[in-house]
């Protein structure tokens, strides 16, 4: 049985592998999105395995993608996932967080995150892999970033099942949320050891101008709404419940959530400096969202307001810079001081991980042409904010489309496969974990 992550005393390191998985043609694209896929991971996952070991890492963030566990209604098909689980316990030896689903659901769910059936669908799925892995896995996260799924899916329809507006915000974070509860019952009816790490997404609002204070407010409070609301924090009298009830919900569904109410073991909270921080300015007319480079100072004061609001331990679930080796190896050094020091505090963070472990294709590659990131960007302090575009031909050749976030470098021979090439920085990030984290359970 893996150690348990929140009762350790040093910091736990850990790496994940990109597994964005949504196995329905995208609109516009007409192509399905399985990072495991496009990387090349679905050929070379023992190798890739392998090279998260050698990290110096002792924690692993792994997803199995729900639609191909999980064929069709009540058919679960192990075929791989026993193979990889036999090959995590035997040989590459961390302690697995299984990322259950990561922003897609299976075809046979015609509606997606707001199908009626989605919350049962998901917890038949996840007490389905515990009860199979009891004893082989030690810790699940039944949902990546709610707040991004309900972002893509329910607010801008980039992914099914393609709400927009305030209306499809409600409508998906609402019925995640419900699902996210139930997984988290069947986990436990399952495997009564296993740990909950409930992965939420940072985003911190500023403005400079004072007319869009109220919209920093709005935005900020938004951020906290799943997290809330699995937590059972959002009642009648909150203005939260106001403004869901507002964009049509059921207040009986509000009630539902607040009386099913489950806490995870470990919040994670996902950090990127230049992706998690956003200005909001007005730019013809209109308020839009600027990916600013925030540093680590976001970052603290949200673990701090995080522990003050839900008294969880809390990890860093994902975090990376874009960039060269150098880059990278700073912002390990700089996150690593960080850690310690509200550890010293007294702040109960567990523990980093490094996502992704190799690059990996940015979802422009699979929507079209459509903008898929929700924010805008400045090439410069005094130039004009600007939609992110796709970096290649959407549909085309992966190679445009690599975002160079990882410790391994993904290049394309000449054929097209894409080679694993390590970085300085996984040298960096292997001596920061040998020197502050726990020792790596060695292979005998």
């Amino acid at each position: 049985m893996s150690a348990r992550l929140s009762g350790g005393g040093e910091l736990v390191f850990a790496v994940g592998i990109e597994d964005t998985a949504i196995g329905s043609p995208l609109r516009g694209g007409g192509l399905a999105l399985n990072e495991h896929d496009l990387t090349g991971h679905s050929q070379q996952w023992r190798e890739d395995l392998l090279r998260a070991a050698a990290t110096g890492a002792t924690a692993l963030r792994y997803g199995f993608p729900w639609y191909r566990v999980n064929p069709a209604q009540g058919v679960f098909d192990w075929s791989w996932t026993d193979e990889v689980v036999e090959f995590l316990v035997k040989r590459v030896k961390l302690n697995v967080i299984v990322d259950l689903v990561h922003y897609g659901a299976p075809v046979w769910l015609a509606g997606s995150f707001i199908d009626p059936d989605f919350a049962t669908a998901i917890a038949e799925y996840a007490q389905a892999v515990a009860t199979r892995y009891q004893g082989a896995i030690g810790a699940y996260t039944p949902l990546n970033e709610p707040l991004v799924t309900a972002s893509f899916c329910g607010l801008r329809g980039i992914w099914p099942p393609y709400r927009e507006g305030d209306d499809g915000w409600a409508a998906v974070v609402v019925s995640v949320m419900a699902g996210v509860q139930g997984a988290i019952r069947a986990i436990r009816e399952a495997d009564g050891r296993a740990e909950i790490v409930h992965v939420e997404a940072v985003q911190v609002y500023q403005t400079q101008d004072p007319s869009l204070d109220a919209e920093v407010r709005l935005w900020a409070r938004r951020a906290q709404v799943p997290t809330r609301l699995l937590l059972g924090h959002v009642g009648p009298d909150d203005e939260d419940w106001t403004w869901l009830v507002r964009h049509g919900v059921d207040p009986a569904s509000l009630e539902d959530l607040r009386q099913s109410a489950q806490r995870p073991d470990v919040l994670g909270l996902n950090y990127y400096p230049e992706l998690s921080s956003r200005e909001i300015v007005r730019l013809d007319g209109t308020a839009v969202h600027v990916a600013v480079d925030g540093g680590l100072e976001p970052l603290v004061g949200e673990l701090r307001r995080a522990h003050v609001a839900y008294g969880l331990p809390l990890m860093v679930t994902e975090t990376a810079v874009e960039g060269d080796a150098d880059k990278q190896s700073a912002w390990v050094d700089e996150l690593v001081a960080g850690l310690i020091d509200l550890r010293v505090e007294g702040l109960p963070v567990v523990g980093l991980t490094w996502w992704p472990l190799m690059d990996f294709v940015d979802w422009s590659w699979a929507s079209g042409g459509s903008v898929v990131e929700e924010f805008y960007r400045r090439d410069g302090p005094n130039e004009l904010p600007h939609p992110v575009s796709p970096l290649g031909t959407p549909g085309g050749p992966v190679a445009p489309f690599l975002r160079r976030m990882g410790l391994y470098r993904l290049d394309a021979d000449a054929t097209g496969k894409l080679a694993r090439r390590p970085t300085s920085a996984l040298v960096h990030f292997r001596r920061q974990a040998i020197a502050h984290g726990p020792r790596p359970v060695l292979e005998s």
